[in-house]
């Protein structure tokens, strides 16, 4: 992959964060933002929060995420599509990519519980570690992510669960958007927590996520693609996400599973980042391209409101 950041780009992040750490405020108050949060009814948001909980590698390469000067190529790489709307991060990315002047007329998303770290032992217990609602808004950001992992045999999913309710009512107050990701989790035969791929488990999470807080006005609802996409996506009317995960093995079937979700009412958009920022084959221009093409022919079939 050929870079797109140069040495003196690099450079300028660190210098700016040591002798004008300043300068970086400055720069998200003077973000040129959208009037409209999407452009034709969708969505096409690539997401690099994932280091902040601790996690740092895909299949196959279990460091791929621990050069930041490499991420932050793939994502401008990625940004470059016209089709691509946005980027979902935390607050060091987001930092690093406002100082480079890539975040003007893009929807800047945060996250804001990070604290499940991967692989912990509380990792349901996900405290609100990166940004608050107060934050975001300060940051002059457009929406705030939270992630929603439901264990009935958890009580670390009880105090999640109310932090998010209260995340999204804040986040209403504000007129921000709320992106919420309900994902139901078990544990395995050694005690870990894993997604649990019961489909009426989902269809409970995506029910109580959507029902989060005294208003849903500006909750849209992040979830993955389930072979029975058509059930997940009645259950709301609110606006469905479909996350892309980790990079699998079979990339033609990712995609197809995406189209088909793309082709229900309710999902209007894509939120994709390992799966597209670190392809198997190390092309992310083509990944990004195929999924907007998805993201782009959705649209094209929708009849406007």
């Amino acid at each position: 992959m050929r870079p797109l950041l140069t040495d003196e780009q690099f450079a300028t992040l660190v210098d700016v964060r040591v002798e004008d750490p300043g300068r970086i405020a400055a720069a998200m108050a003077a973000r040129r933002r959208r009037e409209r949060m999407t452009v034709d009814g969708a969505l096409f948001i690539v997401a690099a929060d994932h280091t902040a909980r601790g996690m740092i590698g895909v299949p196959g390469d279990p460091h791929a995420m621990v050069d930041r000067r490499s991420m932050l190529d793939r994502l401008l790489l990625a940004m470059r599509n016209p089709r691509v709307d946005g980027v979902l991060a935390s607050a060091d990315i987001l930092e690093d990519l406002v100082v480079l002047g890539a975040l003007d007329d893009r929807v800047a998303v945060g996250t804001m519980n990070r604290g499940g770290l991967a692989g912990a032992s509380w990792e349901l217990d996900d405290r609100f570690t990166a940004y608050d609602a107060d934050h975001l808004a300060r940051s002059n950001l457009d929406a705030g992510k939270m992630l929603l992992r439901i264990d009935p045999d958890d009580a670390g999913t009880v105090p999640t669960l109310a932090a998010c309710a209260a995340a999204v009512g804040e986040l209403n107050d504000r007129r921000m958007l709320a992106m919420v990701e309900p994902i139901p989790y078990t544990k395995d035969a050694a005690g870990k927590a894993v997604w649990a791929g019961d489909p009426d488990a989902l269809l409970q999470a995506v029910g109580v996520c959507a029902g989060l807080s005294g208003s849903s006005a500006y909750t849209w609802l992040k979830i993955q693609a389930t072979a029975d996409i058509a059930a997940v996506a009645a259950m709301t009317t609110q606006p469905l996400l479909i996350l892309g995960g980790s990079p699998g093995p079979d990339p033609d079937a990712t995609f197809a599973s995406w189209a088909r979700a793309l082709a229900e009412p309710t999902v209007r958009g894509l939120v994709v980042g390992r799966a597209l920022l670190y392809p198997a084959d190390g092309d992310v221009e083509s990944a990004v391209a195929r999924a907007a093409d998805l993201v782009t022919a959705s649209t094209s079939r929708r009849v406007p409101a």
